[in-house]
């Protein structure tokens, strides 16, 4: 067993993957969805340490490693795979991540970890590999595994290229950074708060009824009409940008 990740298996052929060593807040939770033709890695955490050789889930089948969005918590192992697929908006970012386009400068704290810094590593000047997509997404597309077909929603505001993976016949949705249970960021340098506000509108209108979430714990329907209505009100208090 890796000491540095840690996997569950949730049912539906949803794996959750994450980094066992960094805080909640920090971790990003990465999702494997096995398909028939084909498995989907969604996002990859830090990748301090190799993410396939510590998890044997993500080895021996084709797999594409879909970015949610390009910040250096989310796309870190994501050169470890031959197949690759980011909203086009954000595909210089995987292809060129430096700290500051990856938020790494801002995000990055030795607080993070549970224990004490991993060898090797520096707060101060770690940054991610590149990866070059081999596939742009764009809203509307649809990531088929040959048994499962997602469909790909393009929700800017946390970030210009986020997207979100939406499974019609299950209900599942895989949101990314764009809502989890926790407290939501819209004030990065590429952050735009009124395209925040239309996406979480836009989430409200799907037939979800689990999310997978890119931190915290799964929920259901009934959190996540919470989340986005908390969310818009909150904008559209006086003097907020939305009023």
């Amino acid at each position: 067993m890796s000491s540095w990740y840690d996997h569950s298996f949730l049912g539906d052929g949803v794996t959750l993957i994450w980094e066992r060593e960094i805080k909640p807040y920090y971790r990003c939770n990465m999702w494997h969805v096995r398909g028939r033709d084909r498995d989907l890695l969604i996002d990859s955490g830090m990748g301090i340490r190799p993410l396939r050789k510590e998890i044997p889930l993500l080895t021996g089948r084709p797999i594409v490693a879909l970015a949610s969005h390009t910040h250096i918590d989310h796309i870190g192992a994501h050169h470890e795979f031959e197949h690759c697929a980011v909203h086009e908006a954000e595909a210089a970012i995987l292809a060129h991540p430096t700290r500051h386009a990856t938020i790494a400068d801002l995000y990055l704290t030795d607080e993070m970890f549970e224990a004490a810094v991993p060898d090797g590593y520096r707060s101060e000047t770690y940054e991610a590999k590149g990866a070059i997509a081999t596939t742009l997404l764009k809203e509307g597309d649809v990531v088929d595994l040959g048994d499962r077909a997602f469909e790909v929603i393009h929700l800017p505001g946390h970030s210009p290229g986020s997207v979100a993976l939406f499974e019609p016949a299950s209900g599942i949705l895989f949101s990314g950074d764009t809502v989890y249970d926790g407290p939501l960021i819209d004030d990065f340098y590429h952050s735009v708060v009124d395209d925040y506000v239309r996406s979480m509108e836009r989430l409200q209108a799907l037939a979800v009824t689990t999310v997978h979430a890119g931190h915290f714990a799964s929920f259901g329907r009934e959190r996540l009409m919470e989340l986005t209505a908390d969310y818009i009100a909150g904008k559209r208090k006086p003097g907020c940008p939305m009023e």
